[in-house]
């Protein structure tokens, strides 16, 4: 089973990060929004590459590379939104037409109360209906006041309440162990991360940092089928048979030996962020790296030098595989932790 959540914006009352539920900035604690030590905010900087690196890396060159015409661009379209106390409580259901969470236990249950800050919309929609077909309509909301993360997918608003297909709550206080919520479980991303660990945002760029791996995408037919790696959970629908094939879960590292010197400096942020944290094999798609929207963040894009395209030189031979696991076999049978 493959569950998206719902990504929300910056914003809330005041809280230790800066942050307001109606649009705030925020400052990222040392490893982003979570206070424990994760498999995102481990430093890679210095392990040797993986002994498979090079033929994951000639596989994926084979296979096509990146994708958008092997392109690595950025897409932008994922809010993330900060609440606390005074942010009103919202009540999420299961979806009126599917079956929730797909029947399994990989899901949080429903109805459950979720702060939804006043400013927050869905991805791909300017409110919090999901208007788009065939959209993933995520919803991120973090609570700074309890310290969970909330993840929709599929979601859209019912009246006063919101409808979601998958609802995942995160403790950011909760160290997680390599398979993160348990073996076979999704989350709202299909390599069962929290997508909004992953996501940099300008105001961590324009703070000089961004402490955390970042999550990276690839078309599903240069992605191994049936298996992923931890600290993957999970996988979506891989469909490459080339053995070499770079499995969900996967950490890319940008070579240290990348020449930097002919990017500005917002962008030599994000660069050094590969170097240190690399990137994690999070989905399925064209679009290769995902940052968050800049609607209600202080700092904008534009204004730390970053665009869609600022990375389009990289290409798959830039960067080498560390931190490679044992591949596990996908049976979609979640086993959640406790």
């Amino acid at each position: 089973m493959v569950v998206v959540l719902v990504a929300c914006s910056n914003g809330g009352g005041s809280s230790p990060d800066g942050g307001s539920p109606d649009g705030g900035s925020v400052t990222p604690t040392v490893g982003g929004i979570f206070t424990a030590s994760e498999p995102w905010t481990e430093d890679v900087s210095s392990l040797s590459p993986d002994p498979r690196s090079a033929a994951i890396i000639a596989a994926l060159d084979s296979l096509g590379g990146w994708g958008n015409g092997n392109k690595m661009q950025i897409d932008f379209s994922i809010p993330l939104f900060f609440a606390d106390s005074s942010t009103p409580q919202t009540t999420i259901d299961g979806p009126s037409g599917d079956q929730y969470c797909y029947g399994g236990p990989d899901c949080d249950p429903v109805p459950l109360q979720m702060p939804v800050p006043t400013n927050a919309n869905i991805e791909g929609s300017t409110n919090l209906t999901c208007d788009v077909a065939d959209n993933d309509c995520h919803l991120l909301v973090v609570d700074t006041t309890s310290q969970k993360l909330y993840e929709l997918y599929n979601a859209t608003a019912d009246g006063s309440n919101i409808d979601a297909l998958g609802a995942f709550i995160w403790d950011l206080t909760k160290a997680y162990p390599p398979n993160e919520r348990g073996d076979q479980c999704t989350s709202a991303d299909a390599a069962g991360f929290p997508i909004a660990a992953l996501l940099p945002t300008a105001d961590e760029v324009a703070a000089g940092a961004v402490k955390h791996a970042m999550r990276f995408i690839l078309p599903n037919d240069r992605m191994l089928k049936g298996v992923y790696v931890h600290p993957a959970s999970h996988a979506g629908g891989p469909s490459a048979t080339n053995a070499d094939a770079p499995p969900y879960g996967v950490r890319f590292r940008l070579k240290a030996s990348f020449d930097v010197s002919t990017f500005d400096a917002g962008e030599k942020v994000i660069l050094a962020a590969m170097q240190k944290y690399g990137m994690l094999l999070s989905d399925g798609g064209n679009i290769a790296l995902t940052f968050a929207d800049d609607r209600t963040t202080t700092a904008k894009w534009a204004t730390v030098g970053i665009t869609a395209q600022s990375f389009a030189a990289l290409t798959v031979d830039d960067f080498e595989v560390v931190d490679l696991s044992a591949n596990v076999t996908l049976t979609d049978d979640c086993v959640r932790n406790p």
